[in-house]
Order: C-alpha cells, then structure tokens, then sequence
C-alpha cells in the first residue's frame, strides 16, 4: 500500500520549507517532495519586508539570516525619462507591528538555512510527482519511480505578458551603495538595484518583450538578454549602468511573470479542497511589483504549519480518531488557513497588478502623472502592504 506520512509537502521552495520547519518546531514529522536533485535557487535574491522577518522570527531563523544580510535604510524612486529623483522615503519609520525592517536576502542561503533546520531525511529530491490518487480519507501520491506514499495532509503546488530579468553580481573589493533601495521606472520599464551587503548587489529589471524580440529569440539568448537591459535602462547614474555591465551572463536569468485575476483567489475550491491546499506562488502568483512574492510565501509557511499543528496535537492529546473523525478535524484546520489566507491574498495579488500597470504604462502624460504625484505615494505603498504580521507558530 506504500508508506503512509500524515503529511506530504509537494516542492521544496519558500512556502514548502517554511511549513516544513514550522511543523518541525512544533513537533510534528512531514516529508517534503522535491522532483529537482537539490534545491531550487531561483531568482539569486529577493527583498523582505517586515512581514517576512516576522515570519522568519516565528520559525526561528531570522538571526541567522541577518547576519548576512545589511539593513535597507530606505527607498530613492527615480524616473527614466528625467534622470531626477521623484520621491524619496526612510525605512526608519514604525508601522502598526512596530518597526520596519527591509533587507535584500540570498535565496539559496534562505533555503538552505530552512533545509538546514529539518530533521534528515525531512526532504526527498528527485521525487517527481506523476499523479495524486483519491482513497477515501487519505491520497495516494504515485511517484515517478513507482513507488507511492499514502498521506492524510497534501500541501501541493501548481504551476501577464511581461517578463523579469534578474542579475547578482559581486564586488569583490566593496561597492560604493548606500543601504538604500534605487527604484527606476519610465517608458514601460522598471528596474530595482539592492545591495545584500558590501560585496554584493541584486538587481531586477522588468518589461514587456515585443514580437520582434520572441521572433529573434531574445528571451533565451542571456548576451541579448543582458543588451535589452543596458538600451532600456534610459537616464540611470554610471554607477548603476555600471552594475549591469559588470554582471556575468552565468548571473543572470530571465523568465515571463505571471499572474492571476484577484478575484479567482475567492472562488470556492481555490485554495483547498478536501485534505488539499496550496500555498506559495500557486495560491497567490503575481508580479514582483510589490516585492511581496516570497515575503507572502513565509507568511503562508507559518500559517498552515499552525492550523495542522492545532490538528495534530490535539490528536495526541486525545484518544485515537477514526479515519473519518481524524479527516473531518484535517479538512478544518485546512479551511481555516484558507480563511485566513484569502483576503491577504487577494489584497497583494489586486495591489501588485494596479502597481505594475501604473508603473510599466507609457506615454508623456502617463510619465507626467507618475513622476509628480503617483511615485510618493508607490514607495510608501511597499512599506504599507508589509506591515503585516502572520502571527506565530502557537495561536494566542
């Protein structure tokens, strides 16, 4: 009948890991399946806002991972078509959950450091599912090696015209940056520059390929890729033209955005069905306008690993259920993470699609607009969005 797990986690991403570990805190076992032969380290880095540290905090990683990592001191958005600051804004402000904190976080040493804090044998790669098989109150989960797990809990994954490349390089002798977040956009583009800290920068730029360029293959050629970004970056510093050119083509990717309709988060069956939920990317995809892609996918981690450690702890504390009890007490605490995730996300997949509509929109009038009243009120956007607390791993 194959090994039985009470909980199987499909991906080994941010959302997986984190509800892996969270569960791992309180004491309960869970198999994370990964079809890669390591873990995935797409995307080089990403910002975390506040939410993301609470997040962090809440499964007990968030000081490994800020010794590492400088704290942004604030925000400079800058138009590409003046060359001049638009708006500038401190992160040394306090929001409802107490102070904001912004870092720019290595993906791979996120994922590590959670993979690090599971127990061995908590990750299995490549373990590629084929297909999920229904068995009253549990799944059958066949693998491609023909092998099958049989779980009460599935937590699994699902997989815009615009696209995103991103680029990390390193300055082996320290680069000049402040701490600070330099946002671009104009003409229909969007570019961020971050460092992670004095020997590293991130950056991102994203744009709407044209039929000229699919037709040349320009999306998968990184030389043309790395070219695109140089010509469309408009009226930017030298330095920060200098961090593109001085990037490895090995250090850059490109790759399409997507993105759901808000709306399709609120339907019933979206989030969880049965005994099944998805969380990360597959709840709440949306473009990276915000910067609250991963940040959203440490809140769902801490989420869910709280509503099935109420489940699976009341289950020790009580005599044995049968199947159909136990089922019953799992649909629940399913439910109610999608409960409390549902507006959350909707609210960040709405935002995120009105902010890359306004910033990536062209023409004189649009540019005007933006640049004199629109981009003060976009910077303060981000800190207000990630003022927001998951909670912790008990319920209070």
């Amino acid at each position: 009948m194959g090994t039985v797990e009470d909980i199987v986690i499909v991906g080994a991403g941010i959302a997986g890991l984190t509800t892996a570990l969270g569960l791992h805190r309180m004491g309960i076992r869970s198999l994370v399946l990964e079809s890669w032969e390591g873990l995935r380290a797409t995307g080089f880095a990403f910002t975390t806002w506040t939410n993301a540290w609470k997040a962090l905090d809440a499964i007990g990683i968030g000081d490994t991972l800020r010794q590492n990592h400088n704290q942004l001191e604030g925000i400079v958005v800058s138009s590409t078509v003046s060359g001049w600051p638009t708006s500038k804004m401190s992160f040394e402000v306090k929001g409802k959950h107490g102070d904001h904190e912004i870092r720019c976080v290595r993906r791979k040493e996120l994922l590590e450091t959670l993979a690090k804090e599971l127990p061995p044998g908590t990750i299995r790669f490549c373990s590629k599912v084929v297909s999920i098989e229904e068995a009253k109150y549990f799944k059958l989960v066949h693998l491609a090696d023909g092998s099958m797990l049989k779980t009460k809990v599935l937590r699994n994954r699902s997989y815009t015209g615009r696209a995103a490349i991103r680029g990390f390089v390193e300055f082996p002798d320290g680069h000049n940056f402040e701490p600070k977040f330099l946002l671009f956009f104009g003409n229909g583009f969007r570019s961020g520059f971050l460092p992670c800290e004095q020997k590293h920068m991130y950056w991102f730029f994203t744009y709407t390929p044209s039929a000229q360029h699919k037709e040349a293959g320009e999306e998968e050629d990184l030389s043309k890729i790395k070219q695109i970004v140089l010509q469309n970056l408009g009226k930017v510093p030298n330095e920060v033209l200098g961090v593109v050119e001085k990037t490895g083509l090995e250090s850059i990717i490109s790759a399409p955005l997507r993105s759901a309709q808000p709306l399709n988060v609120l339907w019933p069956g979206a989030i969880y069905k049965e005994n099944v939920c998805v969380a990360g990317d597959a709840l709440h995809p949306m473009t990276p306008d915000i910067g609250q892609g991963g940040c959203a996918a440490l809140e769902d981690g801490v989420v869910l690993a709280r509503c099935l450690s109420e489940v699976f702890l009341r289950k020790q504390t009580e005599e044995k259920a049968n199947d159909e009890e136990e089922y019953k007490r799992i649909r629940k605490g399913i439910k109610k993470f999608a409960e409390e995730r549902k507006w959350r996300s909707f609210e960040l997949i709405a935002t995120s699609y009105i902010v890359g509509m306004l910033q990536q929109s062209n023409g004189k009038i649009m540019n005007f607009f933006r640049d004199k009243f629109l981009s003060s009120y976009l910077a303060g956007l981000l800190l207000k969005k990630s003022d927001f607390d998951c909670g912790k791993l008990t319920s209070p």
